[in-house]
């Protein structure tokens, strides 16, 4: 039975009444006051010119596929280690994505590797910034620079987290963010799109309002609205918006318990990777993390699947991460192979996942690094 969740959805304060709010104001699907009100928030915190709420973070990366227009055959280069959105976005436009494989120490996707994987056929690079720690940000943009690529910014997991002094998501052309009930800031499901590039702004507007200039006619700027561009209902709920609101107005109070929780868990298990027994999240310093997540990694499969095992008989929901794409049937299908991705698939197979969550209690994490301890320390 367990005792431990993995993740718990949190409750802040105000979520429940500012729901009641949305509904109470007659106005409840996309576009209402909390949506932006959430917007409003995320641009000014964040020094971002546009911010679009979106029903997931996968629709923020669908939106981002079709505002760089993204045709058949054209390549997108990303991390095999991801979630399958990543892919999925544009491969939805007839794309192929280009798998390369990622760095030992933060599990982001080799910069070093992505010059050899470029073609006449390459448009788009996508830097994921795994557990919340960013991709080498400097040398990605001056490869898509020098080129004319795109960059979108997988930054589902990196709310708050900065590159030095820019927060992720605001550097590529687009970011993405989620607000799924497992990330750092939630709504049960949610997303936002991030429009860096002045030039995708106008457009963006249109594809996130069903491919019409609605939200110009809203704004007084035509007489009526009407079919402009392809588009999709990318908008989300305002009652879901009212719900990440209370979260947003919590941001920094949520970010310290995080916080709180993940440095316990460093400095209780720092022993056991001085010991050569696990290793522990790497944060370079240029990076400043949003503690989304804290993983150790084995130094094998069955020593991971071990305390897997041993750890949910204590009652502890502890979990593995992202099957790498490549080795997945899908990723079959692009011609990918196991061995193709060394690190990638060396990795995947050594990590665990701990509960890391808003109502994690220091006793819980206490409990969970004393069964870590005493079934390494055993074994």
């Amino acid at each position: 039975m367990i005792k431990i969740p993995f993740n718990k959805p949190a409750l802040t304060g105000n979520e429940l009444r500012y729901i009641k709010d949305a509904v109470d104001s007659g106005k409840i699907s996309g576009d209402g006051g909390f949506t932006k009100k959430c917007q409003e928030f995320l641009e000014k915190k964040f020094n971002a010119g546009k911010v679009l709420l979106t029903t997931s973070g996968t629709g923020a990366l669908e939106m981002s596929a079709l505002l760089i227009d993204i045709q058949p055959g054209d390549e997108v280069i990303m991390p095999s280690y991801t979630f399958v959105s990543t892919a999925n976005a544009f491969i939805l436009r007839g794309a192929k994505p280009v798998f390369i494989d990622i760095r030992e120490d933060t599990l982001n996707l080799d910069e070093k590797l992505i010059e050899e994987k470029i073609t006449d056929r390459t448009r788009a690079i996508i830097p994921v910034h795994y557990a919340g720690v960013s991709c080498e940000l400097d040398t990605i943009m001056d490869i898509a620079r020098k080129r004319n690529f795109w960059i979108v910014e997988d930054a589902a997991q990196g709310i708050t987290s900065r590159y030095k002094d820019k927060y992720l998501g605001t550097v590529g052309d687009l970011g993405a963010f989620s607000f799924h009930e497992t990330k750092n800031v939630i709504c049960g499901e949610g997303g936002a799109l991030l429009v860096n590039n002045e030039d995708l702004r106008e457009r963006a507007e249109i594809i996130w309002e069903k491919g019409t200039n609605r939200k110009k006619f809203f704004r007084g700027e035509v007489d009526k609205y009407t079919w402009i561009d392809i588009g999709s209902s990318y908008l989300m709920s305002d009652v879901l918006a009212a719900y990440l609101y209370a979260q947003l107005e919590n941001l920094e109070k949520i970010q310290n318990k995080r916080k709180e929780i993940y440095n316990y868990y460093i400095q209780n298990l720092q022993e056991l990777e001085r010991e050569g027994k696990i290793r522990l999240p790497v944060v370079p310093e240029d990076c400043e993390t949003n503690y989304h997540l804290f993983y150790i990694l084995l130094p094998d499969r069955e020593k991971r699947d071990s305390l897997l095992r041993r750890l949910r008989a204590a009652g502890i929901h502890a979990v593995f991460h992202y099957v790498p794409l490549h080795v997945s049937p899908m990723g079959e299908r692009f011609g990918y192979r196991p061995g193709d991705l060394p690190l990638t698939e060396s990795l995947s197979e050594r990590l665990i996942r701990l509960p890391l969550f808003y109502d994690l209690s220091l006793d819980e994490a206490e409990f969970i690094i004393a069964m870590v301890k005493k079934h390494i320390n055993r074994s």
